[in-house]
């Protein structure tokens, strides 16, 4: 059984909910609910249950509430028409903070696990169980700072559940916020005591999804790479001589990765399959951090909503297809053989026939005209996108890029199942664990053992080794920052569509080299005059039956601007966002940030 079919149950616990506690009306005294509760092993195990539903990411990594709400967006992998690109984002715009009283909301889920580590300690139950639960609950803890301080940078640190009456308790809730060096310090302090006490695997295959040490090491890896990365360093601070990168950031970044490794041992590795690792859920070697949805039709189903929003909206299952590949995304990805498009002696790359000979993660990818896209349990079945006479062959609203994202939707549920998808995220797979390692061991001068994660990685793709010194179309000889480059470019290409690419661009401060002063484009395919009936007339019979190559000589492939009025202008103070007049109206004590009109600055 796992996570996701007993977070339900959690639901109605005293702790949370009053109407449930009719059960222990006889009991009155302060904490009786709570200590009982807390010395009973299973009643505890569903409250961490529920810290775990409230608190681990959905697709792409999307936290209930974010101003990021869809990180794809927001970069160079789709298109979102947001303030963030056209340069217009106000202070207020970005309340992940939030000030409200609820516990749906970033501190309203710290003081739900706050007050749970409080009440285990405060129980009887043995120390190895209270230990394993508490760790449970700091990661969690972890991550949501995590999430605010690579949006704010400091923020403060509230450990122990506040009073909630009051003036007095008015007064103490209003906490300064602290260092962001402070805070990346509890970060990795709630996970060293994760990867101390938690089990490198869970015995039983009922526990599948909880937080292993593997894991939170994993995650002290992010935790740090990013605050290594440009976007936390002092560089472009006040001080011109302040270095581009602080070395003793990157090798603890590198010491936490090696661990990760280490810890998660035989049992996690790269699934053998880019295209179907999605599918598999329990004991999948790839998912070190997961979130768990279910396929039920009943009152305890969580479905994705990932799986139906992917596909196109034609289908009729009330999809919405968001996730559109740009144009700058379709030629990002390599040739066969791992080389650039245009810098391939062996294969040639022509954008009229942009789908030939391309690394393998481009067709688990990218949907495209003419592709065979197995959907709705159609093995068969073909997807075609292109124009005649200005107007779509598709039968209801078409791509504005001419393109799908075609990752992780399964192929095999019947087309009124499909908004039932089941299929699980994972938060932190164990790619991201290679490339972690990869990026610090480039900025760590241990250039062999970035290639070789590298080689990892492309190996399982597909892409061909080759015979040359650059194996698997990666230039031998890189250092520094070309290798860094590198690794920037895998990420890419491997965690496409998954959330990663925005953070990524923020945390190196790439957006300004990547996409300021350019637009993003999509493409519209058209149909030129002549072509056979098959293509050219409704009801299109026999066209599923020519080559991509037979159907591409009648096609002709033009540019469509998607970032229409204004080209992309990230500001540089959109490295950390402005703390919403709200917050600072409700706790005078914190300070803006510097670029915001404040004094306090992100990178102490």
């Amino acid at each position: 059984m796992k996570l996701y079919k007993i977070f339900l149950a959690a639901l109605c616990l005293p702790l949370f909910f009053t109407s449930c506690k009719k059960a222990l009306d006889n009991v009155d005294e302060n904490y009786s609910v709570a200590s009982q509760i807390f010395n009973d092993s299973t009643l505890a195990i569903l409250n961490v249950n529920y810290i775990y539903d409230q608190n681990l990411p959905t697709w792409a990594g999307v936290s209930a509430g974010s101003a990021i709400s869809n990180p794809t967006g927001i970069s160079d992998e789709a298109y979102a028409d947001v303030k963030f690109f056209r340069g217009t984002l106000g202070v207020s715009e970005v309340g992940d903070i939030a000030t409200a009283v609820s516990i749906t909301n970033n501190y309203g889920k710290i003081r739900v696990i706050n007050t749970f580590i409080r009440d285990v300690n405060a129980g009887s139950l043995p120390a190895a169980t209270k230990n394993r639960l508490i760790s449970q609950a700091l990661f969690l803890r972890a991550f949501r700072y995590f999430d605010l301080v690579r949006l704010y940078g400091g923020v403060p640190l509230v450990l122990t559940p506040l009073e909630a009456v009051g003036n007095e308790a008015k007064e103490a809730a209003q906490i300064p916020r602290s260092k962001t060096s402070d805070c990346i310090k509890q970060i990795t302090n709630d996970l060293d005591t994760c990867i101390k006490y938690l089990p490198r695997k869970w015995a039983s295959s009922a526990d599948w999804g909880r937080i292993t040490s593997g894991a939170a090491a994993a995650f002290k890896g992010r935790v740090l790479i990013t605050w290594a990365s440009p976007q936390f360093v002092t560089e472009g601070a006040s001080d011109p001589n302040a270095p581009a990168s602080i070395a003793s950031r990157w090798e603890d970044a590198y010491n936490a990765c090696k661990q990760a490794v280490t810890l998660l041992g035989a049992d996690w590795k790269l699934n053998t399959s880019y295209n179907n690792m999605w599918f598999t859920e329990v004991n999948n070697p790839e998912a070190v951090l997961v979130t768990g949805f279910n396929n039920l039709t009943t009152e305890v189903r969580k479905s994705n909503t990932y799986d139906n929003n992917a596909r196109p909206s034609y289908l009729g299952t009330g999809g919405s297809a968001t996730y559109q590949p740009t144009w700058e995304m379709v030629k990002a990805y390599p040739m066969l053989d791992g080389k650039v498009p245009g810098t391939s002696t062996k294969y040639t790359y022509n954008d009229q026939t942009f789908y030939q000979n391309r690394d393998p993660r481009f067709n688990a990818t990218i949907a495209f005209n003419g592709a065979t896209w197995p959907i709705i349990g159609n093995s068969t079945y073909r997807l075609w996108t292109y124009f005649i006479n200005n107007r779509t062959v598709e039968p209801g609203n078409a791509s504005g890029t001419s393109f799908y994202c075609r990752k992780a939707v399964d192929p095999s549920p019947l087309q009124s199942a499909v908004q039932f998808s089941g299929t699980d995220w994972m938060e932190i797979r164990y790619a991201e664990v290679l490339l972690n390692l990869a990026e610090a061991a480039a900025a760590t001068n241990r250039n062999q053992e970035a290639y070789d994660n590298l080689y990892l990685i492309r190996a399982r793709a597909g892409i061909e080794k080759g015979t040359t010194a650059d194996q698997y179309g990666i230039t031998s000889g890189l250092s520094g920052a070309p290798l860094i480059n590198a690794v920037m470019y895998e990420r890419q290409i491997e965690f496409a569509f998954e959330g990663k690419r925005f953070w990524d661009l923020r945390r190196r401060k790439l957006f300004a080299s990547v996409l300021n002063g350019k637009v993003r484009t999509g493409r519209q395919i058209n149909l030129n005059a002549g072509a056979p009936a098959s293509l050219a007339t409704s009801p299109y019979v026999g066209r599923d039956a020519l080559t991509l190559d037979q159907a591409y000589t009648y096609f002709t492939i033009v540019n469509k601007q998607l970032d229409n009025g204004y080209t992309i202008n990230w500001k540089d103070e959109y490295y950390f966002f402005g703390i919403p007049q709200s917050s600072i109206a409700n706790n005078p004590k914190i300070l803006q940030n510097k670029g915001w009109g404040g004094t306090f600055d992100p990178l102490q």
